[in-house]
């Protein structure tokens, strides 16, 4: 019997995957350590500088995600100084005094509670 050579199929051409149309070009969605090791951070501190310094970023269940472009913005641009606690409550200190429906508001809290009104002198 004569032997039969087995000829291996042609390669199907990979094409870019689907997501990528959605998601941009490979590599511009990172993760938490892609981002960390593009900003030269440890992992703890890229997550800070969320926190503290608005480097934005998306959290997918338990897992982080940064645009590329997003922190090359946010490094271009910098980020505003954090205000102290006590400089954000004095910035929402007398915010709504001319609230035409705090009195209602207020009143209606105190019903339900069942406090009676402080009557002003």
């Amino acid at each position: 019997m004569p032997r039969r050579t087995k000829t291996k199929p042609a390669p199907v051409p990979q094409s870019e995957p689907a997501s990528a149309g959605v998601n941009g070009p490979f590599g511009e969605v990172l993760t938490l350590a892609e981002a960390a090791a593009f900003l030269r951070f440890p992992e703890a501190d890229v997550l800070r500088l969320v926190d503290e310094q608005g480097l934005p970023a998306r959290r997918l269940a338990n897992e982080w995600r940064f645009l590329k472009a997003g922190i090359q913005h946010w490094l271009s641009i910098g980020s505003p100084k954090p205000r102290s606690s006590k400089e954000a409550l004095l910035a929402l200190a007398g915010k709504y005094k001319d609230d035409p429906d705090l009195e209602s508001i207020l009143q209606e809290a105190m019903r339900r509670r069942g406090r009676p009104m402080a009557e002003e002198e």
